[in-house]
């Protein structure tokens, strides 16, 4: 992992950032040069590896343990970003439950699950973020191409992931005067080991049917969030780029 400067200066928070496509995104922006701030739930081990790793190759991070879901404790996520590093350019939201049920089996503790943690979760994060971010600052969410090509028992899922999509569009006009872009990327099936089911029964299928003939890899997103957080990007805001492959 070569270490870049193109974010040199910068601290970028992102959460879910102890394992896949998180992990590979925290490991990519540090290797451009930002100090690093990693978010995760529950696996703490999974987290003091990732930090670890980014130590060996000269990257500053540090992991906090945080539950999106709790708008206060986005609130003291940010705070203690803040106290440990005295600022905060870039934020990347990685975290998310999936989670599918058929009609039959969707309750309303399914659906807060995911509601909470992907749209108020979203939305807190935001709030909490940009009221300490300095101008320009970068927010990526996460949403997904389900929202537009749902699969069964994907109905709870795929509406939350749509609803960020919604809520980055309309919160990019009111951050474009204080300088924040905030983009969502929307990616297919990426092979990680949490997706290791999915891709073993619908991995066939899906490589049939992707133009580019492969499963996309926790690189191919960290690569696309790179490129969203640079200034490369200062003129891209409210937007959802699906990265599936091309996938119709």
């Amino acid at each position: 992992m070569e270490k870049g400067s193109k974010l040199s200066g910068k601290v970028a928070l992102i959460t879910g950032g102890s394992r896949g496509i998180g992990a590979a995104i925290a490991k990519r922006i540090a290797s451009d040069g930002a100090t690093v701030a990693i978010a995760y739930r529950s696996d703490k081990t999974s987290a003091e590896n990732v930090i670890a790793t980014l130590a060996e190759h000269g990257s500053e991070a540090k992991a906090f343990a945080v539950d999106i879901a709790k708008p206060e404790s986005c609130e003291q996520l940010v705070r203690d970003c803040i106290e440990t590093y005295g600022q905060l350019d870039i934020v990347v939201n990685a975290a998310g439950v999936a989670e599918y049920r058929p009609l039959e089996k969707t309750d309303a503790d399914h659906y807060r699950a995911l509601f909470d943690t992907h749209v108020l979760g979203t939305l807190s994060l935001t709030r909490a973020a940009a009221s300490a971010m300095n101008n320009p600052g970068r927010i990526v969410h996460f949403s997904s191409r389900l929202m537009d090509s749902p699969m069964p028992g994907s109905s709870v899922y795929a509406a939350s992931k749509a609803a960020v999509s919604v809520l980055t569009l309309a919160l990019s006009q009111e951050l474009g005067p204080r300088g924040i872009t905030i983009n969502a990327v929307a990616p297919g099936l990426i092979e990680t080991d949490m997706t290791a089911a999915a891709v073993k029964e619908r991995g066939d299928m899906l490589r049939a049917n992707t133009p580019l003939r492969r499963i996309g890899q926790a690189e191919d997103i960290s690569g696309l969030v790179a490129f969203l957080v640079s200034d490369d990007a200062r003129w891209i805001t409210g937007r959802t780029i699906r990265a599936d492959g091309g996938l119709l």
